[in-house]
């Protein structure tokens, strides 16, 4: 069913009284497990009637998704489907696009400051082609300090905002031996050693009318997959594929790590986008993930590691990225 917008509408979502457990509104363990199945629109109606908590995470009042998500309804009338986030090596894709609309993070109501270098913390409004999309220049690190509250705050402002479908990219270490730095490589699954999981509850606030036990079988969709692989036929990329392994950062692997993670089953290694893309799928987000092997992990390749080698090389393959993902935009415009 749709709105006046065009927008999907939501499914009923299972919330049900606290069963002694302490944690108001929270869910009822004995309901039907498809009243907690995420959809599309679920997060934006749940933030505009709720508290605005964040997974039990205590913040300011006016540090919420849903009071971000209203400011930027305020600031362009383009309602896109579609976002990035552009991570390391992936920043000349704004040079594909149409700006509408630029904002600094530091303008919207609770978004975190990166503060890494290539991160310009950044939102756009424009197109791709005809591709009306809202992008993000740069993300918060778990390894800045942030708590993972923070790191995934914009994915649900994005949610809050209507957004469905969701592009994240990211810079990362290659496991495989087969892959090559300047290459990019397709997420097809993930494995999390952050030590943490962002849907984690911190304290006793009422949860967000969504669910925690967030199914992450096909964490990454299969439909936008497709897409990038036909963007990079376009672009005239050869594209990798390939599990990512997310550490926390900041610091490099050493080699027994390396050689442990491939052993894991590990393609590439790296310190960022699992907890978004939990988030957003926790959302009811579709997701895609691409990582530009900007270097080889350690005890995989000869050149010692550092952030300075990992943007240069991202420099070097930068304009290959941003057809990349100037192709898949267009490519999602007409679908």
């Amino acid at each position: 069913m749709t709105g006046k917008d065009g927008c999907l509408m939501p499914r009923r979502i299972g919330i049900f009284p606290s069963s002694g457990a302490g944690v108001p509104g929270a869910q009822d363990p004995a309901a039907p497990a498809e009243n907690f199945a995420p959809h599309r629109g679920e997060f934006a109606l749940a933030c505009k009637k709720s508290s605005g908590r964040i997974s039990g995470v205590k913040t300011p009042p006016t540090a919420q998704p849903q009071t971000a998500a209203a400011w930027l309804e305020k600031i362009s009338p383009l309602r896109p489907a579609l976002a990035l986030v552009l991570g390391s090596g992936f920043h000349p894709a704004l040079a594909e696009l149409r700006v509408e609309k630029k904002i600094a993070y530091a303008r919207i109501p609770g978004f975190p400051r990166p503060t890494v270098r290539g991160h310009a913390g950044e939102l756009y409004f424009g197109h791709f082609g005809k591709t009306p999309v809202l992008v993000l220049d740069g993300r918060a690190h778990f390894y800045e300090g942030h708590p993972m509250a923070r790191v995934t705050f914009a994915v649900r402002a994005l949610a809050a905002f209507g957004i469905r479908d969701l592009l994240l990219t990211n810079a990362a270490g290659g496991i495989n031996r087969k892959f090559q730095a300047g290459d990019f490589m397709v997420l097809t699954d993930h494995i999390n050693l952050m030590g943490t999981n962002p849907l984690r509850p911190a304290g006793g606030e009422a949860w967000l009318p969504l669910p925690s036990f967030v199914d992450l079988t096909e964490t990454y969709d299969a439909r936008l997959r497709a897409l990038l692989f036909r963007a990079g036929k376009k672009a005239r990329l050869k594209l990798q594929r390939g599990v990512y392994l997310a550490v926390s950062g900041p610091s490099y692997e050493t080699p027994a790590e390396i050689r442990a993670f491939a052993r894991l089953g590990a393609d590439a290694v790296g310190m960022s986008t699992v907890p978004e893309a939990v988030a957003a799928r926790q959302c009811g987000l579709n997701v895609a993930a691409v990582s530009c092997i900007t270097n080889l992990a350690a005890a995989t390749g000869r050149e010692k590691l550092s952030h300075a080698a990992v943007l240069a090389t991202a420099a070097r393959v930068g304009k290959s990225g941003a057809r990349l993902i100037r192709h898949f935009a267009e490519l999602y415009g007409e679908m």
